[in-house]
């Protein structure tokens, strides 16, 4: 989170508290009565904690500030930063954000959604308001990052969440949402590298990373290549080798070849938009299917013509082991051809 914003909020804790009514009562309620008793749920962004006593329970309020957590009431208190969430995996039942993400700088916010997307059990709730102020800011020196409607739906999909419910209040989001058993994007600035598989498979979903089967020749192809640095851990990839890893159409299934050329086509539509978004140096979609099927029906495996967002683009074959066509070589020269596209850009 932006530590000029934190700092500003340890400064005014109690003034904040004093002008800030909670006028979301009814909003809190509602969320809360989502969850069943008994299960964790976070208000992520707590600040003195307007919210936190209406979301049910067991409850727990999260936030940067330790001023700002002092003033609160709950029991269950953490300080930490909504970029680096101290939950173990499929920890939390429901996640309310109300005007907290919207602290984070702009290229930082999908892997803070990736890191929740991985605290949050299937089928958990979120509530998450992006607001920013309407007028001037009454505390000054804070960061917030203006989002439109449409790209604040596309951050949630891209995350791994279903969007069911999107408004505006003033120049603020809105959302509702529901995490999905699919995968996040686990992507951020800087890239070298941006991995496109078709779609998530359920295998993968349950496990938290892409191309997770034993038979799929992706990660060994990629340690082979040079492209990553450690097997099966897309978090280290990205920190490590900057490569990012995200999905053309994020609905999970046991197979890709259930997925229909609408899906395709909107999924790089969104990736076009994320590509715009983080400026990897190029990207690599793995399996060409999709990519004929939204952009060249007659491409062919390599370099291509077209462009996402202004980054060059590789197309490579599917590396699942039902792909017999390309050998473990095979898969490794194309990897190490994506990589070096990136690295001369």
């Amino acid at each position: 989170m932006d530590p000029a914003t934190v700092a500003v909020y340890e400064r005014v804790a109690a003034d904040y508290r004093a002008r800030r009514a909670p006028r979301l009562k009814d909003e809190a309620r509602a969320f809360g009565a989502r969850i069943p008793d008994g299960v964790w749920r976070a208000d992520l962004g707590s600040g003195t904690g307007r919210y936190t006593s209406y979301l049910g329970t067991p409850v727990v309020a999260l936030d940067a500030s330790g001023a700002m957590l002092s003033l609160s009431d709950t029991g269950h208190r953490v300080r930490a930063d909504l970029e680096a969430l101290p939950f173990r995996r499929a920890a939390l039942g429901g996640g309310w954000a109300n005007v907290s993400y919207q602290h984070l700088a702009r290229p930082r916010l999908p892997l803070a959604l990736a890191r929740l997307h991985d605290a949050m059990q299937v089928g958990a709730p979120l509530w998450m308001a992006l607001a920013v102020p309407s007028g001037d800011d009454e505390f000054p020196g804070r960061l917030f990052e203006r989002w439109e409607l449409a790209d604040a739906c596309r951050l949630l999909t891209g995350a791994g969440f279903a969007v069911d419910s999107a408004d505006v209040d003033g120049d603020s989001p809105r959302l509702g949402g529901v995490r999905l058993r699919t995968l996040p994007d686990i992507v951020g600035p800087g890239m070298r590298l941006l991995v496109c598989g078709l779609n998530p498979s359920l295998y993968s979903a349950d496990r938290g990373f892409g191309f997770a089967r034993p038979g799929n020749r992706f990660w060994p192809a990629a340690l082979a290549a040079g492209l990553v640095t450690r097997d099966r851990d897309p978090w280290h990839a990205l920190a490590a080798d900057r490569v990012g890893f995200t999905d053309l159409v994020k609905r999970a299934t046991a197979r890709a070849d259930g997925l229909t050329a609408d899906e395709y086509r909107e999924g790089v539509a969104r990736v076009t938009w994320l590509v715009g978004l983080l400026g990897p140096a190029a990207v690599c979609m793995v399996g060409l299917s999709g990519w004929r099927a939204a952009v060249d029906r007659h491409a062919v495996a390599g370099p291509q013509a077209e462009r996402l967002g202004g980054a060059p683009v590789y197309v490579m074959p599917n590396t699942s082991g039902v792909n017999g066509h390309a050998s473990i070589g095979d898969l490794t020269r194309h990897l190490a051809a994506a990589a070096e596209l990136g690295d001369a850009g």
